[in-house]
């Protein structure tokens, strides 16, 4: 208690030693660091970083404890890793090059609002689908959240435009090049059509199933993206969200599943997406998720 005391006695002089420069220096620091791990949060390599402060851990307690044998393993684990981050990270550094030298190094760092752009790609996609599922023209829309789908960006054709609704019905026109593959949507402009998406493997999936629902199923077990498919064979809707998928959906519910996950009101933030999926389609008695669906 005394030396508390004598610590709080003593903290005014400390202050009076920091100065503007040292107040900015600080500043501008802790601004780097956290936009840092907001952007890593952003991109796939958050699971990278975790392993990697495991590791770090991991290397202080072996020199906490003296444990040689480890600490030996990990720093030339250590040494070898730098090369390895550099291979792993490529994207992101490339990325990160590429916004510095085009001037647009604010976007890696700045939260823009895209409400606007988000609330009109709903509205146009629920008009796009809804004729869709009427004439069984199929479809497959990869709304893009937290993940980024830069791989997936690079097998398709990168456009960059609004989200329309007469735009999606010549994109997913049967005759069309780019009917195949999936239209990409990256806060709320398209960024991407014809894209080849991973299928997923799920042994376990109806065999009802074709191709484009199990694409949808797979980049959504890849990645926390929103998958919005219409049935090339029936007409009907499916929202695939985390490997989940739930079928034969009216256009107001697909609507409802969007806003939320998309655009989630500040009570829904916290819930897990079952809990969220659990509301939307609470007293809903229209929608029949069981038979057979294909394509």
């Amino acid at each position: 208690m005394d030396a508390i005391m004598e610590t709080l006695k003593s903290a005014p002089k400390y202050f009076e030693l920091i100065g503007f420069a040292d107040i900015l220096d600080m500043a501008i620091i802790a601004f780097g660091i956290y936009h840092l791990f907001r952007f890593v949060r952003r991109s796939r390599s958050g699971q990278v970083v975790k392993a990697i402060a495991f590791i770090v851990v991991a290397m202080a307690l072996a020199n906490t404890y003296n444990l040689r044998i480890i600490r030996t393993v990990l720093n030339n684990a250590v040494e070898l890793g730098v090369i390895a981050l550099v291979v792993i990270f490529q994207p992101e550094v490339r990325r990160f090059l590429e916004q510095m030298g085009s001037g647009k190094i604010k976007e890696l760092f700045v939260a823009e609002s895209y409400s606007n752009d988000l609330e009109n790609a709903i509205k146009e996609t629920i008009e796009a689908y809804e004729s869709l599922s009427r004439d069984k023209v199929g479809a497959l829309m990869v709304f893009e959240r937290r993940t980024l789908l830069d791989d997936v960006l690079k097998t398709g054709t990168t456009l960059d435009c609004q989200v329309s609704a007469q735009l999606l019905k010549n994109l997913f026109w049967n005759k069309a090049p780019l009917h195949d593959g999936a239209v990409i949507v990256r806060n709320g402009r398209i960024v991407g059509a014809g894209c080849m998406l991973p299928l997923s493997g799920n042994v376990n999936l109806s065999r009802d199933l074709g191709m484009r629902h199990r694409a949808g199923i797979g980049i959504s077990e890849n990645s926390d993206a929103v998958v919005a498919i219409v049935s090339e064979e029936t007409g009907s809707i499916s929202v695939a969200i985390n490997g989940m998928l739930k079928r034969h959906l009216s256009p107001e519910t697909l609507e409802r599943m969007l806003r939320l996950e998309l655009m989630p009101d500040a009570g829904e933030e916290g819930k897990s997406t079952a809990a969220r999926l659990s509301n939307v389609f609470k007293g809903l008695k229209g929608d029949n998720s069981n038979g057979k669906e294909d394509s």
